[in-house]
């Protein structure tokens, strides 16, 4: 079996931190990397770039709302036509970083309140989905699975790497918790590596309330600023490693949707 192990990093911004993205690089083999929107900046965006090339860790893009003071998370009601734009910029900035660094941008993600809103609404991921396809046909999105965008991304013959988030729970219709309640992020790692586990053994994933959910995915998340998330992603590759499973970048996995 061939998975992706994944991460949302360079998500500081100016002189704040935010996780230990270069210890996180030695372990992932795919990276989503904040486009200056939601977090990050040039600066960052350019060093997470050249890091990632150094690790051969595949370089993302992780495009949100303009909300550095809400890290991306509160939803905006903006026109369809300037949302597109809004990605377009970040994924031509980050395409920009890579290009200088002799990288490429092999995948991307849409970020936090903007990916829920996209996921859960056909009318606003497709032209946001197609801005990607205009942008590069060859771009792969990672995403959670049975969404809007994945349903888009379809449509305009995009690649999907379906995802699961180790460290967020999921509802019964197998959607992210919302942040703001309780347990919607996971922070006990033998719980996450419990939930890897059965997912690699079972393909199952068990939502909040206890009930199993089957899911196929290509890749395992985590959140580059979650509490022990550097503990969490090498207790994942040893786990996925241990059971005789390859870990492998978004775009060198034979099968993808």
């Amino acid at each position: 079996m061939e998975i992706d192990l994944n991460a949302d990093i360079g998500e500081g911004f100016g002189s704040y931190t935010m996780g230990d993205d270069e210890a996180l690089l030695r372990i992932i083999s795919s990276t989503n990397i904040a486009c200056g929107f939601h977090a990050g900046d040039p600066v960052i965006m350019d060093k997470t770039v050249r890091l990632a090339l150094m690790h051969g860790v595949d370089v993302g893009a992780h495009v949100g709302f303009p909300d550095l003071m809400g890290f991306g998370r509160r939803q905006m009601q903006c026109d369809a036509g300037d949302l597109s734009s809004y990605v377009l910029y970040q994924l031509g900035a980050l395409a920009g970083m890579a290009s200088a660094a002799g990288a490429r941008v092999t995948h991307m993600s849409f970020h936090g309140a903007l990916g829920n809103m996209a996921a859960a609404d056909y009318e606003l991921a497709e032209p946001l989905v197609r801005t990607v396809a205009n942008f590069n046909p060859d771009m792969i999105i990672s995403v959670s699975t049975n969404t809007q965008i994945e349903r888009a991304a379809n449509k305009f013959g995009l690649k999907v790497a379906t995802t699961f988030l180790a460290d967020r729970a999921y509802t019964d219709d197998g959607e992210l918790v919302p942040r703001k309640l309780p347990g919607a992020v996971i922070k006990d790692r033998s719980l996450v590596l419990q939930r890897v586990k059965r997912l690699l053994d079972d393909g199952v994933i068990t939502s909040i309330t206890g009930n199993k959910l089957p899911i196929r995915v290509q890749s395992i998340l985590l959140h580059g600023d979650t509490p022990g998330a550097v503990e969490n992603a090498l207790a994942i590759r040893n786990e996925i490693e241990s059971g005789n499973g390859r870990i492998v970048p978004i775009s060198r996995m034979t099968k993808l949707n």
